[in-house]
């Protein structure tokens, strides 16, 4: 397994990454009263592969408190990342304690604010409310998660947050290739959501491949069973060859959905 440090943090993180936010997917769902279990075995299997770095939302609960549930015992030699939506002071100081409460730990290593409809700046009270929880140490590192363009080019320039998470995959237009590279030039860890593009891209070894041409972003893969977290496991050490024929299927199937 590959670790790099993101960003300006010092957080040391697997290069692959697990998306923690499909832990309540129709198939762990599908399992019943077994789902918790099924859950905790695609986690620990990440896990045992070498993946240190665990991102969720608070706005998926059950994701929350079955990864928590999951990385019992082990919560020491992991780095979690979650996420909230609040909109107010009150509803973010609630959502962080019943993260700390899901996730059954006292500190949180990257708490993002999730798809504000605007930026949080620096005299914004929701801004000074995560600076205060970071002084106070319930979370270590500050991040945006958002799918809007404009607001995450305004995050980059403004430099008050640690990381970025942004959709990115193999399919993305230039422009986010641009964000990806000031993010590198900006020390701001990028994080990629929906590395395969919700399910559009599946081709699991050519997005994999990509990836590791860009030596600042972190993919959070969401796998739905332990078989498909298998195929993504398989490329962490059988890496594609990054040779002209590579490059040539993925500017293919650029041109095909762009």
């Amino acid at each position: 397994m590959e670790f790099i440090t993101l960003g300006r943090t010092n957080l040391l993180v697997s290069r692959t990454s697990f998306g923690a936010m499909s832990l309540d997917c129709k198939e762990i769902q599908a399992f019943g009263d077994l789902a918790d279990e099924k859950a905790c075995a695609i986690v620990h299997q990440a896990y045992d592969a070498g993946i240190n770095f665990f991102d969720t939302s608070h706005t998926k609960v059950a994701c929350e408190r079955r990864l928590g549930a999951a990385l019992h015992g082990i919560r020491q030699n992991v780095m979690i990342a979650t996420k909230s939506a609040a909109t107010d002071v009150e509803e973010l100081c609630i959502d962080l304690t019943e993260s700390l409460q899901a996730l059954e730990s006292d500190t949180i290593d990257l708490y993002q604010l999730e798809n504000p409809k605007t930026l949080p700046l620096q005299d914004d009270p929701l801004y000074k409310k995560l600076l205060k929880f970071k002084e106070m140490g319930q979370v270590k590192h500050i991040g945006l998660a958002t799918d809007d363009l404009e607001i995450a080019k305004e995050a980059v320039e403004s430099g008050l947050y640690e990381t970025l998470q942004f959709p990115f995959s193999m399919i993305s237009g230039q422009s986010v290739q641009d964000l990806v590279a000031d993010c590198e030039k900006k020390e701001i860890g990028f994080i990629a959501s929906q590395p395969l593009n919700g399910g559009v891209v599946s081709n699991i070894p050519l997005a994999f491949g990509f990836f590791s041409q860009f030596e600042n972003v972190v993919p959070v893969w969401g796998a739905h069973t332990q078989e498909e977290l298998g195929q993504i496991l398989y490329f962490v050490s059988h890496p594609p060859v990054i040779d002209e024929q590579f490059k040539a299927e993925v500017e293919k199937a650029q041109m095909f959905f762009n």
